[in-house]
């Protein structure tokens, strides 16, 4: 068996998981008649204190229907130049929203400097586009987005007149990292998403979570994006187990992701700052190593997206002691060709 270490997306439904999709009980999500679906909003609802909750089949679609939802044709939202849903989800907001990207660099602890975001917003002119929205993600990168820095961001996105939204993708992360509950950080946007099939081990799905209002314009998008479901309870069971089971065991993942900085670091690796604050780990190498380990590595049976700053991601199907044979290996690698 492989170990793949490439990203948490990686992850394979468990028995228990399957077991559940197996059992779910099904109806038609467009009629609202999927007793699943609705099971998993209002879990999705009762963990965050959103009002409501909407089921979609990945995290691209919830943030486009998001930006969607919050923004007209010719409107902006300020987001950071690394953020998934500017740099890394196909300019859809803009190619089927006209919606503005207004990016801008992020502070190394991934926050997005609070003064920059204020010069940004464009004044009300003719000339400019609207500013709307300020997008946030909570994890970016592995790091950890510090709860007194979000209220800062919620009161000034209240004082300017913004909307604030999450990429939630890995938001439990954060949560389980802060050790407080999730209504703790979402607290402080009026909207976010959740990734199911990152750490939390789903096949497929997010959510996506907010007012009654905004979740009611949403569905309109989802709808118009392609995204209406049918007997979708089957996915959405494989979501609710996660939501049930695997949010606590992310510890897990973070306790080997530090496990693992500690032990490559031991052997000579050079780990980026800030090194693992969740399940996330980036190393630095030089170029000639870069483009030798990955196929090395998959020669023996790990899959590496290697590169001169390697990202590795810990998940629940990697055990410790697949990270203890990465790290004989990369041990071998480095005797052999450094």
């Amino acid at each position: 068996m492989l170990i793949d270490l490439r990203s948490d997306t990686v992850t394979r439904p468990s028995a228990a998981m399957r077991d559940a999709m197996v059992r779910a009980e099904v109806g038609d999500d467009v009629y609202g008649d999927d007793p699943t679906v609705n099971a998993l909003e209002a879990e999705a609802v009762r963990l965050s204190g959103k009002e409501a909750a909407l089921f979609l089949p990945s995290g691209t679609q919830a943030n486009l229907v998001a930006l969607l939802s919050h923004c007209q044709r010719g409107d902006e939202y300020v987001v950071g130049q690394q953020a998934h849903n500017y740099k890394y989800e196909a300019g859809g907001a803009a190619v089927l929203g006209s919606i503005q990207p207004q990016p801008i660099e992020a502070n190394p602890d991934g926050t997005l400097p609070l003064d920059k975001v204020a010069a940004a917003i464009k004044p009300d002119d003719i000339h400019f586009a609207k500013t709307r929205l300020l997008s946030l993600e909570n994890t970016i990168s592995g790091r950890v987005l510090p709860l007194t820095y979000l209220q800062q961001a919620w009161q000034f996105s209240r004082e300017h007149q913004l909307a604030l939204h999450i990429d939630g993708a890995r938001i439990f992360n954060a949560a389980v990292a802060l050790n407080v509950p999730l209504k703790e950080i979402v607290q402080y946007c009026d909207t976010f998403t959740i990734c199911l099939s990152k750490g939390l081990g789903a096949p497929v799905g997010s959510l996506l979570c907010g007012s009654k209002a905004f979740i009611q314009q949403a569905l309109r998008w989802r709808k118009m994006t392609g995204g209406g479901l049918r007997q979708a309870g089957i996915l959405a069971a494989a979501g609710l187990y996660a939501l049930e089971h695997n949010v606590e065991r992310l510890r897990e993942d973070h306790d080997n992701a530090k496990w693992l900085e500690q032990q490559l670091q031991g052997i000579g690796v050079e780990v980026a700052e800030p090194g693992a604050q969740t399940n996330v780990l980036y190393l630095r190498q030089s170029p000639e190593l870069a483009a030798k380990l990955g196929p090395w590595m998959r020669e023996h049976g790990v899959l590496i997206s290697s590169g001169p700053l390697t990202r590795i991601l810990t998940h629940l199907d990697v055990s410790r002691q697949d990270l203890q044979r990465v790290v004989d290996l990369w041990q071998q690698f480095l005797k052999q060709h450094a």
